[in-house]
């Protein structure tokens, strides 16, 4: 059975809606002009332990919350967990009291697509990008300085 994306406008503070992506799949775009510094949508799902992140390790919509918990967007999500990766995004992810919240970056015009950088650590699997952005570092994972150069593959 495919899931139909969706939004939940309870989790949205301005209007979104849902979009094929350049980037990857479906994407989640700015339905009006979103000024910066402004909460957008909350990242809401299941609430699992790590030992059941591991198990569902094939899940796209797993996000971190805590050292002990991860949130599965594809099990009630509010529609953030179709924001895709860029590495010039427009939006940052901060947790406040144990809500994922996305906050816009900068002024987001209507109809730009809303991207965050996923900032996977150089210990997870080495995952190309392909966000198109002038700047793109060519994967999703932070390359860490270390002396020499940099660790991270670029493909």
């Amino acid at each position: 059975m495919v899931r139909v994306p969706k939004i939940d406008p309870r989790y949205c503070c301005f209007w979104l809606r849902i979009g094929r992506s350049n980037i990857h799949g479906w994407g989640l775009y700015a339905g009006q002009d979103i000024p910066p510094n402004r909460k957008v949508i909350e990242y809401t799902g299941e609430k699992i332990s790590m030992t059941e992140a591991r198990r569902r390790r094939n899940t796209t919509y797993l996000f971190v919350l805590d050292d002990r918990c991860m949130i599965d967007g594809a099990v009630r999500g509010s529609g953030a967990e179709l924001i895709n990766h860029s590495c010039a995004p427009n939006l940052v992810t901060r947790i406040v009291k144990g809500h994922i919240l996305f906050m816009s970056l900068r002024p987001i015009r209507k109809g730009e697509e809303l991207t965050v950088d996923y900032n996977y650590d150089d210990t997870d699997e080495t995952m190309r990008c392909i966000c198109g952005a002038p700047s793109c570092r060519g994967t999703i994972n932070i390359k860490q300085p270390v002396a020499g150069g940099l660790i991270g593959q670029s493909s």
